[in-house]
């Protein structure tokens, strides 16, 4: 088979096992699995027949082969008026490929059917969110480069030997008969006969397009860029280089390859968040109702990590109340189909999701947040992360200074410069060198709040049991400051700083480009606003504390260090719901984000237990008083 053929000939093979009654009954897959068949036609013919001589014996069959699939497909398709237009244009289609006809002519009526296809049967072949080959990137790294190479020129380690071998991603002649939407949908089907997986059930929609154009950049040469001509993201997914070299010339042909490779990032505003958020959804209940109960749910679980959520911070800027009701309305429909509701109240739940996300979108607006927004919301997301890590530190800080122990100071502010040199870190490892996804980022924010509780609730209990003099001085006696004490205090330092800051540059990634060029300057200026405050505030607890009796001080920072276990406890158990991890039990009672109150049994359940053990060990504290009082 010729090099050409390489990367859509292989679609021909699922495509025929495909072929079966249960799948020629869904019309949901059957166009799809159409369009991959005209898209791999129009791509190959040209290496099977040339001059009216069929020069590859092999996939000139091949071709007829998937003309008598076409028809199969289109046949069990739903009646519509365009229907009858699209068999006898396949027809047409068999004659031509029959006839040994032109190759640039088998190509355009491949082409021009597919396009009426895919409008007659409202397949959607250009993203939601406009692709960012930046993301696609630590995919590539993660998924393809050990067959593909490095560099894509199909010489990675574990190609060696396979047959067919992995395809050279940098041959242009190749790549300029495959649009980006050819190239997406074979990452998500796989390529049956071939060691090329399906990646549908490792990768959701947003990831396969970021990595399809990333793929498209091997052949593109970014300098051939111009600004003649602006191509939409509608354009860069459907056409194909060579259409646009036929059409318009090789000049134009390069501009278009650099752009589709690097697509103009015009549109990552809130509704085109909240636009993905809904389409997931519908692909999330067409799964609940085909049967596939699991994929629904990851669908589900994506629809909300991958889009709602990264608008959640502006939308509370603009009314709480809208975004916790959409929130709710989420997860109410994700536990639908976790628990196995009829597909009628799945879709109840999910018709009441998708009418709070519009109106979310009517609030947030299309294009992008107003500069008063944008400082708002760059103002609150810093202060927000950052309050608990900061009360911490202080608390931390203040009493290590009070109780003449400022050489242990030193631990913890190693501690959060740890911090942020990991947080930065792991900003940067997703960025760039491997995907995080969503759910991970989530479970790691979830894991590190619940280890924080326990940190901050074994502090504040310390700090309990030495409020009175006498006790401080049996600790100073026994020097645990230089030992396991002073590695406590680090840990805690770190897990304080930690859990907020991956969070917080993810928010303000999202902000950035949801405000847009003309909002930068009010993100950063709300950023350095929260920022001073936040130093402030810092500086105010310190002050102040210094002025407290050391009895009065240890109970103060003793009572808010425990009440920050439990603000912990419920966020860290939301965070792990919102991973998926379990699901959700919504309950009579108010909510409270600031205090990491939930109306839900599992987080209030958690803030429960936090509670049962600060009463547990206070009241152990005071019994271990007593006896002290009575020995002495």
């Amino acid at each position: 088979m010729t090099a050409p053929s390489r990367f859509l000939a292989w679609l021909v093979f699922p495509l025929f096992a495909l072929c079966s009654f249960n799948l020629l009954a869904d019309t949901v897959e059957g166009a799809p699995q159409a369009l991959h068949l005209l898209d791999y036609i129009s791509a190959d013919y040209p290496e099977s027949v040339q001059a009216g001589k069929v020069i590859n014996e092999s996939d000139y069959r091949e071709h007829l082969d998937a003309i008598k699939t076409l028809q199969g497909l289109i046949a069990a398709m739903p009646a519509k008026p365009e229907k009858v237009g699209l068999e006898q244009g396949v027809g047409t289609l068999r004659n031509a490929i029959v006839a040994h006809q032109d190759a640039a002519d088998v190509t355009r009526q491949a082409r021009q059917l597919g396009a009426k296809l895919a409008v007659a049967y409202e397949v959607s072949q250009a993203p939601i969110i406009t692709p960012d080959p930046t993301r696609g990137a630590p995919l590539y790294a993660q998924h393809c480069s050990v067959c593909h190479g490095d560099a894509g020129a199909g010489d990675g380690p574990a190609g060696v030997g396979l047959m067919p071998p992995p395809s050279n991603l940098r041959d242009a002649a190749r790549m300029d008969h495959l649009s980006l939407y050819a190239i997406y949908s074979t990452l998500g089907l796989g390529v049956e006969g071939t060691d090329m997986p399906a990646f549908a059930d490792q990768l959701d929609d947003r990831q396969r397009w970021d990595l399809a154009t990333y793929i498209a950049s091997f052949s593109a040469d970014p300098a051939a860029a111009t600004a003649n001509e602006t191509y939409n993201i509608a354009d860069l997914a459907r056409q194909t280089p060579a259409e646009v070299q036929s059409a318009k010339g090789p000049q134009a042909a390069a501009s278009y390859r650099a752009q589709r490779a690097q697509p103009p990032q015009v549109k990552r505003g809130p509704a085109q968040l909240l636009d993905y958020t809904a389409a997931t959804l519908d692909k999330s209940i067409a799964a609940y109702r085909a049967g596939d109960h699991d994929q629904a749910y990851d669908l589900s679980v994506a629809a909300y990590l991958e889009g709602f959520e990264l608008v959640e911070s502006s939308l509370d800027n603009v009314d709480a109340n809208v975004r916790k009701d959409t929130e709710k309305s989420l997860m109410a429909y994700r536990q639908s189909l976790q628990d196995g509701l009829p597909v009628a109240q799945a879709q109840q739940r999910l018709d009441t999701a998708k009418a709070k996300l519009k109106e979310s979108a009517g609030l947030l607006g299309s294009d992008g947040l107003s500069w008063s927004l944008s400082y708002i919301s760059g103002l609150l997301i810093l202060l927000r992360e950052g309050l608990e890590a900061i009360l911490v530190l202080a608390a931390i800080l203040a009493f290590l200074r009070n109780t003449g122990q400022q050489s242990a100071a030193r631990s913890v502010n190693v501690g959060w410069g740890l911090a942020l040199l990991a947080g930065l870190g792991t900003w940067a490892l997703a960025a760039y060198v491997i995907d995080v996804s969503g759910s991970q980022r989530e479970l790691l924010e979830g894991a590190t709040a619940l280890f924080a509780a326990v940190m901050v609730l074994w502090l504040g209990v310390w700090m309990h049991d030495r409020r009175h003099a006498a006790a401080w001085q049996d600790y100073i006696k026994s020097s645990l400051v230089g030992g396991g004490g002073r590695f406590g205090f680090a840990t805690l330092a770190f897990f304080s700083v930690y859990r907020e800051l991956f969070e917080v540059i993810l928010f303000y990634e999202t902000l950035w480009l949801q405000a847009g060029p003309a909002g930068h300057n009010a993100v950063l200026a709300g950023g350095a606003t929260a920022l001073v405050l936040l130093v402030g505030l810092a500086w105010v607890i310190l002050r102040g504390s210094a002025k407290l009796p050391l009895s009065l001080f240890f109970s103060i920072n003793a009572g808010l260090l425990c009440a920050l276990s439990v603000v912990f406890a419920g966020h860290g158990v939301k965070a792990l719901q919102e991973a998926g991890i379990f699901g959700t039990r919504p309950v009579p009672f108010f909510d409270f984000d600031w205090l990491g109150i939930h109306a839900d049994a599992y987080s209030l359940s958690a803030q429960a237990v936090a509670i049962i053990a600060i009463i547990v060990l206070y009241s152990r504290s005071r019994m271990a008083e007593k006896r002290r009082v009575q020995v002495s």
